[in-house]
């Protein structure tokens, strides 16, 4: 079976390629997870990231923002002693400063789905690119991603980590055509 070159490596791996690498998300709060272990990841490698993904949600109340948002230096120290997660003092402080602006932001009633899908009108954008070099590490459509949420408060989030964001979230189909879940996530993003 074809795969993304990428993933190969370890079942981890594979099998989040798989079963969720560029599959839309529009849950709120999933989401709002998704750009958490985004930003930690910044600077390391997203397997490195998927290793402790579990523990972090742990840790992270399930990402619920409205309890992170209440984190105190009790719980930063707590969180910085655990090496079970990227013990680094700026991205912790970025999660916790994140879900004040994803509060802030949706104070009002409208979705952090809705925030995030404009930037590519509301559908996931189908490539179809044949190599890993064609694949971009930003778009015009990240940068403004990137933007509009700096203005809104977070951290974290250059354009980069921005489409990281949106191949995983599956704003984005960066499968390449030689992967067998390209085709599958094409007929999801037509759905």
């Amino acid at each position: 079976m074809d795969r993304c070159p990428w993933c190969e490596g370890f079942d981890l791996y594979r099998s989040y390629h798989d079963a969720e690498w560029g599959v839309p998300l529009h849950d709120d709060h999933a989401l709002f997870g998704l750009l958490v272990l985004e930003g930690a990841q910044a600077g390391l490698s997203w397997a490195t990231i998927l290793k402790k993904r579990e523990h972090y949600r742990l840790v992270f109340d399930g990402f619920d923002p409205e309890r992170i948002a209440r984190y105190d230096t009790a719980k930063v120290a707590a969180l910085l002693a655990d090496p079970g997660i990227i013990r680094n003092r700026a991205k912790v402080a970025a999660a916790i400063g994140n879900a004040q602006a994803y509060l802030r932001l949706t104070a009002d009633g409208r979705t952090f789905n809705d925030f995030l899908w404009q930037f590519v009108d509301h559908a996931p954008l189908q490539h179809a690119r044949a190599t890993l070099a064609e694949v971009p590490a930003r778009t015009a459509q990240s940068d403004a991603m990137s933007k509009a949420l700096i203005k809104a408060g977070f951290k974290f989030v250059g354009s980069t980590i921005c489409y990281a964001f949106m191949q995983s979230s599956g704003m984005v189909n960066d499968h390449l055509t030689s992967c067998y879940r390209h085709r599958e996530i094409s007929a999801l993003g037509a759905a």
